[in-house]
């Protein structure tokens, strides 16, 4: 298998940049974006790293601020200087201790918490409390 989109690209300190990022490679943010990014790749966030908008991506790594949406399809790892506030939706999750995290919080994604009301006893939840057979229809 190929290696899509090769080298990482980098928003450098003390560039800022408004508008939306799409990409297939990783991205690794130490300036200011005010915008989008959606990437199949990593996204990473350096110390000096803000983002205000949305971010689609893989997995993630936030040293540096974020506000707004961020949607990661595995792992977010957050570090001691992370601050973090908006919307988030994670299948995993790792912080530091000293991150900041101001933000809703979804786990498991879409899927998985769709999912979560389904028992694999044969019983379905009941406004009663008490557990009853599935009925067949």
């Amino acid at each position: 298998m190929s290696e899509i989109g090769g080298q990482p690209n980098r928003i450098e300190k003390n560039t800022k940049i408004k508008g939306d990022i799409i990409s297939e490679a990783d991205f690794r943010i130490d300036g200011k974006l005010d915008g989008n990014v959606k990437t199949s790749g990593k996204v990473v966030i350096g110390k000096d790293g803000y983002i205000h908008g949305k971010v689609e991506c893989v997995n993630a790594d936030i040293e540096g601020s974020f506000n707004g949406e961020l949607l990661v399809s595995d792992l977010l790892s957050l570090k001691s200087s992370a601050v973090i506030e908006g919307t988030v939706s994670v299948s995993k999750l790792a912080v530091e201790p000293g991150a900041t995290f101001n933000a809703s919080c979804t786990m498991g994604g879409g899927k998985a918490a769709s999912n979560s009301n389904t028992n694999s006893g044969g019983f379905k939840p009941s406004m009663s409390g008490k557990n009853e057979p599935a009925k067949a229809s």
